[in-house]
């Protein structure tokens, strides 16, 4: 007999950092609210398939079923798409401007939830290696970039923006074939849109990604220092030089 799911919990502030087993919740997926940004907090609950999203306190942790997440076998370039890889005069980097990729991603016209608190906390864990932003350059200027957090061969893109044409689909393009390069086994976009979808982005069981979520936080990769310019790297991996 199947058991009910069960009801959200809730995590007092500066408690220990830990998480229910969101198998045990239903598919909207509402699995705590309260507890805070803190580092171990967060990366609590990424190693458990599960990430912070409100507009206002309290904080709110989710873990819905199905997950949505992209792979190298299902990344999709059109044929335009391909031209414009080819013949772009960004340049690509990694790690360099995180804290400038959040600010622009906060400034989205379709709104966010990305507050100065969430910035905040996001910024500790690039101090300590485990998020990490992909920045498209027109020259000096940064028109588009994503940024995530890094587990292991876990990474979690929580957010990304455009201010040239084509430019955060560049920057989700390396990320994904650069990550996977290095290693990574999971690369998790929490919600399937319909562009995303275009690009390759599918669904799968909360069940089946918690299983690979759990092996792939607990992997290593290989690591790459910032100001590292990926787009020659890339075109080369994707057969397109």
């Amino acid at each position: 007999m199947r058991t009910a799911p069960r009801a959200p919990v809730w995590i007092p502030p500066g408690s220990y950092p830990a998480f229910p087993d969101p198998r045990e919740f239903d598919d909207h997926g509402l699995i705590a609210g309260g507890g805070d940004l803190d580092p171990a907090r967060l990366i609590a609950a990424y190693r458990a398939g599960i990430f912070p999203w409100y507009n206002e306190p309290p904080i709110l942790w989710w873990s819905p079923n199905p997950r949505a997440i992209i792979t190298p076998e299902s990344l999709h370039l059109s044929r335009s798409m391909r031209r414009t890889l080819r013949k772009t005069s960004f340049t690509v980097t990694t790690g360099t401007a995180l804290e400038r990729v959040m600010e622009q991603c906060a400034k989205r016209r379709e709104g966010t939830w990305l507050t100065d608190e969430m910035q905040d906390a996001y910024l500790r864990l690039g101090e300590v290696g485990m998020a990490t932003s992909y920045e498209v350059w027109d020259k000096k200027q940064l028109v588009g970039g994503l940024y995530g957090v890094l587990i292991g061969g876990l990474y979690a893109a929580e957010s990304k923006f455009h201010r040239r044409p084509d430019a955060s689909k560049i920057a989700l393009i390396c990320a994904v074939t650069d990550l996977f390069g290095r290693g990574v086994q999971l690369f998790d976009v929490q919600f399937a849109t319909e562009h995303l979808r275009t690009l390759g982005v599918h669904e799968v069981s909360r069940e089946a990604y918690l299983t690979v979520a759990e092996q792939a936080a607990r992997s290593k990769i290989a690591e790459k220092p910032p100001s590292f310019n990926l787009l020659p790297e890339v075109l080369a991996a994707l057969s397109l030089v």
